[in-house]
């Protein structure tokens, strides 16, 4: 549909033709007529029909004090739950750090034993997800063994090769000098889904109870191998 030109004043009606002005013709004698009335006055600001305020100016003098009562306990109300909302994030402690998914895993290169996460209780823990097939893990697992190493002990490891073979994995251990235990994970991967890795490599930090209180998705350095041994070892119940 084409453009259309808005109605405006200056149009006359439809099928009308050009206004015509009447013969002159004796002028009417002058009745006599009641005055014009004055045009009102216009209401003073906020009180016209369609005013901010005119709907409250309208209402009765007891209806303008129940309103405005209503609306002085809703604003306290407001002001209370804020208050309350604040005092009560600043004194609710901190969500726990979740607890690490338990698991039972075989140890590369020794079919018939095994290693579960409960052999470690009560002590902090790293648990590493790698694979010699993954490019990362090639820079990372010889960083890890030598941070392993320089600790002397006071630092327990566990690497979780995942989905590889045995062969491959005791090779890349081997040459990375991997001196902490190795387990693996094949498919389907299960201890690597459970613990919601998104790929590799992925290393868990687990305090003396557990719990993941920190995480590295992708090849750790030793500053994060230092923050995290800092935060497994924390005592309990310090933030």
């Amino acid at each position: 549909m084409g453009e259309q030109e808005p109605m405006t004043a200056q149009h006359g009606k439809h099928g009308a033709g050009p206004s015509v002005d009447p013969a002159p013709g004796p002028a009417a004698p002058a009745q006599p007529s009641a005055a014009a009335p004055s045009p009102a006055a216009p209401p003073p600001p906020g009180r016209a029909a369609g005013g901010p305020l005119g709907w409250f100016r309208r209402r009765s003098r007891a209806g303008r004090l129940a309103i405005t009562v209503g609306a002085a306990i809703a604003a306290i109300a407001v002001v209370l739950l804020v208050l309350g909302t604040v005092t009560n994030g600043a004194a609710k402690p901190s969500a726990r750090p979740p607890r690490a998914p338990g698991f039972s895993l075989r140890v590369v290169g020794h079919p018939g034993q095994h290693i579960t996460l409960s052999q470690y209780a009560g002590h902090p823990l790293i648990v590493n997800f790698f694979a010699s097939w993954c490019a990362p893990c090639k820079r990372e697992t010889p960083l890890i063994a030598a941070f392993y190493r320089a600790a002397h002990g006071r630092v327990t490891v566990l690497g979780v090769d995942v989905n590889d073979s045995a062969h491959s994995a005791l090779k890349f251990t081997h040459r990375a000098g991997v001196g902490y235990p190795v387990v693996s994970d094949p498919q389907p991967m299960t201890t690597t889904l459970a613990y919601g890795a998104p790929g590799l490599p992925a290393t868990f930090f687990l305090n003396s109870q557990h719990r993941i209180v920190q995480r590295v998705y992708g090849a750790v350095t030793r500053r994060d191998l230092q923050a995290g041994v800092a935060m497994m070892t924390r005592p309990a119940g310090q933030g």
